[in-house]
């Protein structure tokens, strides 16, 4: 039947098609070649040896992070035509996963590819660039397909899935050792190694994600058809979300994926004092949680949901916070001080908007929102509580590790993060209540190519509101001035008119 479906399906290419194939890749050639090679020109040299380790250690964390993405991925997914009707079949099983392989192949070499470029960036190439280009892309595409054969390993076995998950935690303390300096006279010997030195490197690392492809090959017939079975699901979700442009949908996939599933124990927690709580509230009796000697008020027993939900998930509010050594890490590999003002402003938001669930689903559900009986404009004031706290937290250890690190002057850096936290807290909750996308919206034409105005528009609701917000903190980040009074009190005043007028403005909206 698949040899059937096959030979009637697309037309073999004619000589015209493989005519245009070959002019575009052509075309691509001439128009990339320039700055590519001027790039890979700019390659050429030694680094300072202090920025060698942050810059390892940043590409050390993106090979982590792609296997663990590989691996929560699947990565050994179907389509579900392949899922109802090939998968379960008697058909041989690596024959039916053979597509799935190939396109695990073809993305392990794209970031393999840009690994390899990476790591040549952070050490340099002293002598004989092509010879080092060529072995720094063997050795991160070797690399990469090697993790990801590791992924599929785990996926059909619990003891891979082990030696996976302890290859990951080997991978962050060797991030963290390169980031900290201790490993600097390791890393600038590896940096002026010999080419014979690094051509041995990349040919055992080759050898040795041969071997792990071929193993991973041959355990595609081993992983148990639920497993592929869940993976897929979770893949059509993800594909869906991604087909209608709904990048919205990806965040109900992966919340309801965590708590599915999952028993959960209720724990006293220790009363509130005022004005968190009130004997007398107006609220409905349901919504007043009874917390030892009063009640807890009736906006922030709605927002109590945020705080039980993120307590619940101690490891996740662990890494997120961990995450604010990434700044310092970036600023250290040389990052210009305009990308490592940027981070601190992606990471702030990140951390605000992971506390904001609460919100998106009274935007989602309005009709359940206005049963609890509480004003709008005091339920997002409620909830802002959670997001400013964790996006202040994080901003202010970020911050204290580059002053730490030296890259910002002496001053009182820091408070930046809890003068710009109301301002972020009400991005968070204005992402969390976008809606859909508009793809009814104009596309703009540009010299570039066409952009569609309906998801640009939707991927910049929010952070808008967090750049007007934080504007005093970004320039002071950018400029680095030595006197940073008139700074905060401008950060203070603006973060808090940001809050109120958002919340306001919610009374009306």
């Amino acid at each position: 039947m698949r040899a059937f479906v096959r030979s009637r399906g697309r037309a073999p290419a004619s000589l015209l098609d493989r005519y245009v194939a070959l002019f575009a890749l052509a075309v691509a050639a001439a128009v990339a070649g320039n700055p590519v090679s001027s790039a890979l020109a700019g390659l050429a040299g030694r680094v300072e040896v202090a920025q060698v380790g942050p810059g390892v250690a940043l590409v050390v964390l993106a090979y982590a992070g792609f296997v663990a993405a590989a691996r929560a991925a699947g990565p050994v997914v179907v389509t579900a035509a392949d899922a109802a009707w090939l998968l379960l079949s008697p058909l041989d099983r690596p024959g039916v996963l053979g597509r799935t392989g190939r396109v695990l192949l073809l993305v392990s070499v794209v970031v393999g590819a840009g690994l390899g470029l990476g790591l040549l960036a952070v050490l340099g190439a002293p002598d004989q660039l092509v010879w080092r280009l060529m072995a720094a892309l063997v050795l991160g595409v070797s690399a990469s397909v090697g993790g990801m054969a590791l992924a599929v390993l785990g996926q059909a076995s619990q003891s891979w899935h082990a030696w996976v998950t302890a290859g990951l935690v080997a991978l962050l303390v060797v991030a963290v050792v390169a980031a900290s300096g201790q490993a600097r006279g390791v890393l600038a010997a590896v940096a002026a190694a010999p080419l014979p030195a690094v051509t041995a490197t990349a040919s055992a690392v080759a050898l040795t994600s041969t071997l792990l492809i071929r193993r991973a090959w041959t355990a595609l017939a081993r992983i148990p058809s639920r497993t592929i079975l869940a993976a897929s699901t979770r893949a059509g979700h993800v594909t869906t979300a991604t087909v209608t442009l709904d990048p919205g949908a990806l965040t109900w996939i992966a919340e309801d994926n965590h708590w599915r599933a999952r028993s959960l124990r209720s724990r006293p927690w220790p009363s509130l004092p005022w004005p968190f709580f009130s004997a007398g509230s107006p609220s409905p009796a349901w919504l007043r949680i009874a917390r030892g000697p009063g009640r807890l008020a009736g906006p922030f027993a709605l927002a109590w949901q945020d705080w039980v939900r993120a307590a619940r998930r101690p490891g996740r509010l662990a890494a997120m916070l961990a995450t604010a050594a990434l700044p310092a890490v970036l600023a250290g590999a040389g990052g210009a001080p305009a990308a490592v003002g940027a981070s601190v402003l992606a990471g702030a938001l990140a951390m605000a908007a992971g506390a904001t669930s609460g919100a998106r689903r009274d935007a989602d559900n309005p009709s359940l929102a206005r049963l609890a009986g509480v004003g709008h404009p005091q339920a997002l004031a409620a909830r802002a509580l959670l997001p400013a706290l964790l996006s202040g937290v994080w901003t202010a250890t970020a911050l204290t590790g580059l002053s730490l690190a030296g890259w910002l002057p002496a001053g009182a850096w820091w408070l930046f993060g809890p003068l710009a936290a109301p301002a972020i807290a009400a991005a968070a909750l204005r992402m969390a209540r976008r809606g859909p996308v508009d793809h009814s919206m104009p596309v703009i034409d540009t010299p570039g190519g066409a952009i569609p105005t309906g998801p640009l528009i939707w991927a910049l609701i929010g952070v808008d509101l967090a750049v007007l917000g934080s504007l005093p903190a970004v320039v002071a980040l950018v400029s680095q001035p030595h006197a940073i009074g008139g700074f905060l009190a401008a950060q203070a005043a603006l973060g808090a008119a940001v809050l109120v007028g958002y919340v306001h403005r919610s009374r009306v909206a």
